[in-house]
């Protein structure tokens, strides 16, 4: 099973199985470990569209009504490896899992509220490639053209599918599938 790369470090893979089932055996565990403090959590990412290629690293989202329902949870959370990392974009906070010592991260979890701009992008990505193999295979396509153009420079990767990944998000946001 491969799951994780170096902080840094883009490497694409074909779908594997172990993703889904490594997504799931985190999304229990978060479940039981937030109780009722978490509304919802998702397998999102290139990790949950079985036709494309993804770095392998599992993204998680997870839904909350209010980010303090989270944070009170930090220590029990850090105690099963999953970490608290920063707030990575406006409106969303990172946990990370993994090798944290030797810098391999095996998991990403995005913690957003539920039913927010930011949970709705996620889940309309996944869902519209997931039923669009054309638009699927495009950005499959483009991710391995940056892999190799930036094989240790995770921001240009990011930076180089961000045009695509609005089209995407638009062509969603209209149920254009």
């Amino acid at each position: 099973m491969s799951i994780g790369l170096k902080r840094g470090q883009v490497a694409i893979e074909n779908y594997q199985i172990e993703w889904e089932i490594s997504a799931n055996n985190i999304i229990n565990l978060l479940k039981n470990t937030l109780k009722d403090d978490i509304v919802d959590a998702q397998h999102i990412g290139s990790t949950a569209i079985k036709s494309i290629s993804s770095k392998p690293i599992i993204d998680i989202v997870v839904g909350v009504n209010d980010f303090n329902d989270i944070f009170k949870h930090n220590d029990d959370l850090a105690k099963l490896g999953i970490i608290y990392r920063r707030q990575d974009h406006p409106n969303q906070q990172l946990y990370v899992c993994g090798d944290l010592r030797n810098n391999i991260q095996t998991h990403f979890i995005h913690v957003v509220i539920f039913n927010s701009k930011e949970w709705n992008d996620y889940i309309n990505m996944r869902d519209y490639l997931n039923s669009n193999e054309e638009k699927a295979k495009e950005y499959s396509n483009l991710k391995k053209q940056l892999a190799k153009k930036y094989p240790n420079d995770r921001i240009a990767y990011t930076q180089g599918k961000s045009k695509l990944i609005e089209e995407i998000l638009e062509s969603a946001k209209n149920k254009n599938y």
